[in-house]
Formats: C-alpha cells, sequence, structure tokens
C-alpha cells in the first residue's frame, strides 16, 4: 500500500461512521433549504452532524459481545457511554442545544485508568523482582501507557463507535487528540467490568487484553559504564568480585578477529560477550551480566499477586464478601543499584574515582 493509500485510509478511520438505517429524519430538516428563501440560514456542516448521531445500538451490542461483555453489563447504553469521551460535549451542545447532555467516560477513565496501573505494578514488580525503578516505569507505561490503550481500542474496533470530537490547547487544558480519545475507552471498559463484577474478573480482562502482549524489557535497559555498575552491583549482594577471561578467540592477527570473554564471579560464570576487540567482548560481557540479573523472572505457576487477597465476589472492595485467597509474599529484591546517583548529569560524584579505577583495574585482568 503507497503512503496515498495509506494516508486515505488512516483518514477515513477517524471519520464517523454512521448508518443511516437507525436515523429517523435524513437529511436532517435545518439542512434542506427553507420554502420561499434563495439561501438558508446558518451552513449546515455535514461532518459535525454525522459525528453528533448515536452509533446504532446493534453495533454497540455487537461490539460488546466481541469483548466479552455481553453478560457482564446490563444493557447497550453502558457501553455507548464508555465510548463517549468529555469532548463530545461541546459539539453535542452545538448540534443538539435542546436534548440533554449524553453521559461520558470521565469517570470511568479515571478509575479505569488506577486500576490498570495497580494490575500492571504489581504484575511487573513480581515478575521482574529486580527491575530498577525507572525501568519498572517505562515497562508499566508499555503495557498500559495511553499508546497501547490506544491500539488496543483501534484492535477492539471502537473507531467506528467512539463519540469524540477535536479540541485545540488553551490555558487551561491541551489539546484532546484522536488518540486520547481511544486510549479512554479500554480504561473505562476496565472500570466496567470492575463495578459490575469484582477486582479479580478486572485483572483477569486486564491479563488477557494487555499482559498476553510481548514486551522487550531488554531495550529498556541502557548502562552509561556496564563495568563499573556491575562492580557495584556484585559488592551490593555481597559476591566476589568479578573478573573477566578470555574463553574462545579466533583471527587475533587478522583484520576481523571475534573475541569471546566471560565474566567470573568466584566459579560462577555472571555472563559472556563477543567483540572485534577485547574491550568491546568485555563490555558486552558486563551488559550481559546486568541483564541476566534484572530480567530475572519468576516462574509463572510461582507468581503471586497481591490483589489475589481480595475475594472474588461480585461488588467493590469495600462491599464483596467471600472467601478470600491465600497469599504468600515472595522475597523482594534490590531494585536500584550504588551507581550512578549523581542524577540526570551523569557527573560522578567525588569519591567515586577510586571505585571507577578500582573497577577499572578488576575487569582488565583476562586469564587467557
Amino acid at each position: 500500500m503507497g503512503y496515498a493509500q495509506r494516508k486515505v485510509a488512516n483518514t477515513a478511520s477517524k471519520l464517523a461512521h454512521v448508518s443511516s438505517s437507525h436515523l429517523r429524519a435524513l437529511p436532517p430538516k435545518h439542512s434542506l433549504l427553507p420554502a420561499g428563501k434563495a439561501a438558508p440560514p446558518a451552513v449546515f456542516d455535514a461532518q459535525a452532524w454525522a459525528a453528533s448521531q448515536p452509533p446504532p445500538r446493534s453495533t454497540l451490542a455487537a461490539f460488546a459481545h466481541r469483548i466479552g461483555l455481553g453478560k457482564v453489563v446490563p444493557s447497550v447504553d453502558v457501553i455507548e457511554q464508555a465510548c463517549t469521551h468529555p469532548s463530545f460535549v461541546h459539539l453535542h451542545n452545538q448540534q443538539h442545544p435542546d436534548q440533554p447532555l449524553p453521559a461520558t467516560n470521565a469517570s470511568l477513565a479515571t478509575l479505569g485508568n488506577s486500576l490498570l496501573g495497580l494490575f500492571a505494578t504489581e504484575f511487573v514488580n513480581s515478575s521482574y523482582p529486580h527491575l530498577p525503578t525507572r525501568v519498572m516505569k517505562a515497562a508499566v507505561s508499555a503495557h498500559v501507557g495511553p499508546t497501547t490503550c490506544a491500539n488496543l481500542a483501534r484492535e477492539m474496533g471502537v473507531t467506528p463507535i467512539l463519540r469524540w470530537h477535536r479540541t485545540p490547547a488553551n490555558l487551561t487544558q491541551g489539546a484532546v487528540l484522536h488518540i486520547d480519545a481511544l486510549a479512554s475507552v479500554p480504561r473505562a471498559l476496565t472500570a466496567l467490568v470492575y463495578q459490575y463484577r469484582s477486582l479479580r474478573s478486572a485483572r483477569r480482562f486486564v491479563e488477557k487484553f494487555f499482559f498476553s502482549r510481548e514486551v522487550d524489557l531488554r531495550s529498556m535497559m541502557k548502562f552509561r559504564d556496564p563495568k563499573q555498575t556491575l562492580l557495584a552491583t556484585v559488592q551490593k549482594f555481597g559476591r566476589e568480585r568479578p573478573i573477566s577471561r578470555l574463553l574462545k578467540e579466533t583471527g587475533r592477527l587478522s583484520n576481523s578477529p571475534v573475541f569471546v570473554v566471560g565474566i567470573f564471579s568466584g566459579a560462577d560464570k555472571l555472563g559472556e560477550g563477543f567483540g572485534s576487540s577485547l574491550k568491546m567482548a568485555e563490555y558486552r560481557a558486563a551488559e550481559d551480566s546486568l541483564l541476566r540479573l534484572y530480567l530475572t523472572r519468576q516462574p509463572p505457576h510461582l507468581l503471586q499477586l497481591p490483589t489475589s487477597t481480595f475475594p472474588d465476589a461480585p461488588g467493590n472492595v469495600f462491599e464483596a464478601t467471600g472467601a478470600e485467597s491465600a497469599y504468600s509474599p515472595v522475597s523482594l529484591g534490590d531494585s536500584e543499584v550504588l551507581y550512578g546517583s549523581a542524577g540526570r548529569a551523569g557527573v560522578r560524584t567525588p569519591g567515586a574515582r577510586s571505585r571507577a579505577a578500582e573497577a577499572e583495574d578488576d575487569l582488565e585482568d583476562y586469564v587467557l
């Protein structure tokens, strides 16, 4: 598909989709030219009028059953509220000033956003107990962030039934874009499951739609100096200082040599790496050692979440009654390293030079 075709398809997906079969009067009376007058009293905006029309109830019912909420919500009016962004109120007042205001998903999206943050934080923290704090925040955003919610809404088929209005930025709030309106729908749907079922049902809903996606955590971890970071990490866990050993090599005297270096702490190999020079291989070996530590994942059958203690009964956590599941907390891991505390500037603190010098001496000790 060329650029022009993709542009047309992308633009068409953002326009309002309104079926004329469920409309009582088409075209509307104010769009017709009054009898005996040469011009209409106002310019008729067909796109704004179409965007203000409610979606067909059959479409809402099909959407609810497609995502598995057909038997959860009492009526399709709740689904219509979940798909109505607060920015739609302004457009509704312009097109239908004599009608009552529609219900929006403002409160549902706020509650759903809090639930998504809770579920994602406990899932990432329990799955990767040694993950650094900054990486954990990035992983939570990758699982349930605005971009992920908007992409999930497109996959669900929210675009034809979404009711929103593009709003420019002002002094009090930012601009409302199509991605912002889409992201509010999965959050509102999560709140609906919690409202009409239970907290654990909402967590299962989030696990199926959000946590089933693969997130590359390796690309989120960047080390300015892996050798010094590894030295500080090994000292923090009370292990022996790391030593680099040359494991394999080929073509040392050629123009394309390859060296394989392993880093050991005592008799345990922490990691290994390859490169066209010894320093490059050692750098990758130190980075591999850190990734092996921080990306150590808890087995799925041993994973226990704090929200499992709540009873799996209808109602919110304050009203639900029933048997509570057993929960045994896992051992907490150290989430930070004792290096890089100077801040975002990356300037080393006074006294850190001695530690860096020791790291240089220790990690450049090759055993051939």
